[in-house]
């Protein structure tokens, strides 16, 4: 979209955004009665309360570029200003290197069925809650390996985030826990290691960079290899039939305000180039449109319960970057 267009809607975005926001404390008051939000003092509920009028025009845009989802002042994000919420976002996009990795095979995609999730199998645990360490990455790569372990075993298995947030950090170029990481990066540093994950309830998630204490004893789940997946939507369905639930890179700016319905925001606002921020894609639909489901890890009152649709087919906010995924080999058993 040219410059002159993009200004253009802004501008009606942002009239539209004052006319609807006729009192603004009281959206604000519903944000915090909905979100159950707490102020240490006035002077941060004063400040809170600027930029959460800030961001009303942001949420207006949104709703006029993009009407098919639901963009609502309710998240748990309206709040944070767009800097902030973007800090959090720390997907080490520069360090990818699909070179190490296995190449998926071609798989046969003239039978796709129009939907497939993960979720209606019992694949996947509740959605778990990064808070504000830039742990996205270990959520993506701990969702993916989950995942796998049920398709390979039948099991269940939540597993420990925090161990990769306090443990992978193998050299410059590695994962650096809060600050940013990437799944390939922690899928070669687990198997160049020899490191299994171990139970979530054994190595508890704390949201901040701590000591590594791996106890060898409770490590529950191995991975023999990673594979890149093909940069190629009707491949990627077809992996994550085969495979489980996909780690992928996604350009995070519209999602701050996300609140349900599937999401096809104008390119500009998502740069398919400028991804930032990992999660797991656990299925897809057809109706009424293409989609693909996401598995975010904001925790449950953001979006649809903690999940986000978005646009399948057009390589929306860089769903097709950088696909990965585990692999287990031999036999996985949990370890209790």
């Amino acid at each position: 979209m040219n410059p002159m267009a993009r200004s253009a809607i802004l501008a009606v975005a942002a009239a539209s955004a004052r006319a609807a926001a006729e009192d603004p404390a009281e959206l604000f008051a519903e944000f915090v009665r909905a979100t159950g939000r707490e102020y240490a003092s006035e002077e941060e509920r004063l400040a809170r309360l600027a930029v959460f009028v800030e961001n009303l025009e942001g949420i207006a845009a949104m709703r006029i570029n993009d009407p098919d989802a639901v963009y609502s002042h309710v998240g748990p994000f309206a709040d944070w200003s767009i800097g902030e919420f973007q800090a959090r976002n720390a997907l080490a996009t520069g360090l990818f290197d699909g070179a190490t990795a296995t190449q998926d095979e071609t798989h046969n995609v003239t039978a796709l069925p129009d939907s497939f999730d993960w979720g209606s199998k019992g694949a996947l645990n509740e959605v778990k809650n990064q808070a504000t360490c830039g742990s996205c990455w270990a959520f993506s790569t701990v969702a993916n390996i989950e995942a796998v372990n049920f398709v390979k075993t039948g099991k269940l298995v939540s597993l420990s985030e925090q161990e990769l947030v306090d443990c992978d950090h193998a050299g410059a170029q590695g994962d650096q826990g809060c600050q940013g990481g990437l799944p390939s990066n922690a899928f070669k540093y687990m198997i160049a290691n020899k490191m299994g994950l171990e139970p979530e309830s054994d190595y508890p998630y704390v949201a901040r960079n701590g000591k590594c204490h791996v106890e060898q004893a409770k490590e529950a789940i191995f991975i023999s290899s990673w594979v890149k997946i093909a940069s190629d939507e009707d491949q990627m369905a077809a992996a994550l039939i085969k495979y489980g639930s996909l780690s992928i890179g996604i350009n995070a700016g519209p999602m701050q305000w996300y609140r349900g319905g599937i999401a096809n925001p104008f390119s500009f606002l998502c740069n398919p180039k400028s991804i930032d921020h990992g999660v797991a894609i656990v299925g897809f639909g057809s109706e009424p449109k293409k989609y693909w489901r996401i598995r975010n890890s904001w925790g449950p009152t953001w979006g649809e319960k903690g999940y986000y649709r978005i646009v399948r087919g057009v390589n929306k906010c860089g769903v097709t970057s950088m696909p990965t995924t585990a692999v287990i080999g031999g036999d996985a058993t949990l370890v209790v």
